[in-house]
């Protein structure tokens, strides 16, 4: 990587526990450059890999940046930022975080994994099906990053938002579905498309696109788009699918071409066509597709993904969902590993903008469990406050939408051998972090 990266160099990473930062950091420290960084003082999760490998965190702190570093700029954080203008002065490369990763991985086959939705779940299982068969870095948007010196292959989570995506020019694009989120940003659905559409531009290779999406199917590109679904008309089938409760089982065609069989350890329709796009990946790539099944049967998930635990006598699950379609496939899933059991939705909105967007779609997907408690909504560092308070949403919501405070949990202890979704993209955790002390307090005085 002469000419870009040096070994000499220390990488200051300003906002270093962002979930895309912590992850690059990773990867850089692993392929063995100095790396050091930023951040506030409150614990993130992200913090725990960083401080397992020894990289430095220090508080914000203009003092903070020496002569001889390199900055990496978070997407949070202005060029007024006291590290930023330290830098500046001294006359460092300041570096945003999209515009460092575009020319990272213009040394890898690098495979962007783009989407309203799905992001997250698609990278996390081609990075671990990938690293399985050849040596691989990665990225992926929970925090999580891996550094291989040796690595062929780099997938990585590329975000619409601001269109930071637009940094980059993959080989390959995971393209999962364009639909409207982050109203702060885009003006409406064909805005969002729009962008979606500027990136297909920009893809060396190939482009795997969910079939049945309306806007993709309208995609042009100068590389081949080769759509993955459940479809005749599809270029990658996935046929012959066994959902139960153990996971998911079904056949993978190019057209009538026979890839493999596969079994899938994880729940819900969505991921089944997330698996989808990365067999095509691995299938254009021509790798091994028995080695491909193998490790796709050890796949555990990743961060806030229907990341489930047994307290007592309740399930417990922790999602990220915090848009309408990301609650059906929760609850889809839910639904598929528990069908004896009640579905409890525990839902905190994220944005005052997105609530309000969305005020009618969150309750028709939330109405899909059966009970629905709703917590106050979480702002952001772009909007403190808005004209839409929770109990608008819970008046629309019918089955139940009850609105509950962190300091009062008592309406949940209603429900037994149930399953409990703490859905959102907030804090919504401190609320399951309650709940579940509640619950272990509440078994051990009945013992």
């Amino acid at each position: 990587m002469s000419g870009f990266l040096n070994k000499d160099t220390t990488y200051f990473f300003v906002g270093i526990k962002g979930t895309g930062m912590s992850a690059l950091a990773t990867v850089l420290f692993e392929e063995g450059y100095k790396v050091e960084g930023s951040d506030v003082e409150k614990y993130f999760f992200t913090q725990r890999d960083l401080e397992r490998l020894g990289i430095k965190i220090f508080p914000f702190n203009k003092d903070n940046i020496k002569p001889g570093m390199a900055v990496i700029q978070g997407n949070a954080f202005s060029d007024t930022h006291e590290e930023i203008v330290a830098a500046k002065k001294l006359g460092l490369p300041v570096i945003p975080y999209p515009e460092f990763l575009g020319r990272f991985i213009e040394h890898y086959t690098s495979i962007a994994v783009t989407g309203s939705h799905g992001k997250t779940s698609t990278t996390g299982l081609l990075a671990h099906v990938l690293s399985g068969v050849a040596p691989t870095s990665y990225l992926i948007g929970d925090g999580t990053g891996l550094g291989n010196p040796d690595a062929r292959f780099f997938p990585f989570e590329a975000c619409e938002y601001r269109r930071h995506f637009l940094s980059y020019s993959p080989d390959y694009a995971i393209m999962t579905n364009i639909d409207f989120d982050h109203p702060d940003y885009y003006h409406g659905i064909e805005d969002v498309a729009d962008a979606f559409q500027s990136l297909a531009k920009q893809v060396k290779k190939a482009i795997f696109a969910y079939g049945d999406d309306p806007y993709l199917r309208k995609l042009k590109a100068d590389v081949p788009i080769y759509y993955y679904g459940t479809s005749a008309k599809d270029d990658i089938q996935v046929r012959n699918i066994d959902r139960t409760t153990k996971g998911s089982d079904f056949d993978v065609y190019h057209d009538d071409h026979f890839i493999g069989h596969f079994s899938l350890p994880a729940f819900g329709q969505h991921n089944i066509l997330n698996a989808a796009a990365v067999i095509a990946v691995a299938y254009f790539e021509k790798l091994d597709m028995k080695k491909v099944a193998e490790e796709m049967l050890t796949f555990q998930g990743v961060k806030r993904r229907f990341s489930e635990k047994n307290v007592s006598d309740m399930v417990i699950v922790d999602d990220y969902a915090h848009h309408p379609s990301e609650i059906r496939a929760t609850i889809d899933a839910a639904r598929q590993k528990y069908p004896d059991k009640e579905i409890v939705a525990v839902f905190q909105p994220h944005t005052f903008s997105r609530t309000i967007a969305y005020m009618d779609d969150f309750a028709k997907s939330l109405d899909l469990a059966d009970h629905v408690f709703l917590c106050d909504i979480f702002g952001s560092a772009r909007e403190k406050t808005g004209k839409v308070k929770i109990e608008d949403l819970a008046a629309k919501v019918k089955k139940g939408g009850e609105v509950i405070k962190v300091d009062n949990l008592a309406p949940l202890m209603n429900y037994h051998d149930a399953v409990m979704l703490f859905m959102g993209a907030g804090d919504v955790q401190k609320y399951e972090t309650a709940y579940e002390k509640l619950l272990s307090t509440s078994t051990k005085n009945r013992l």
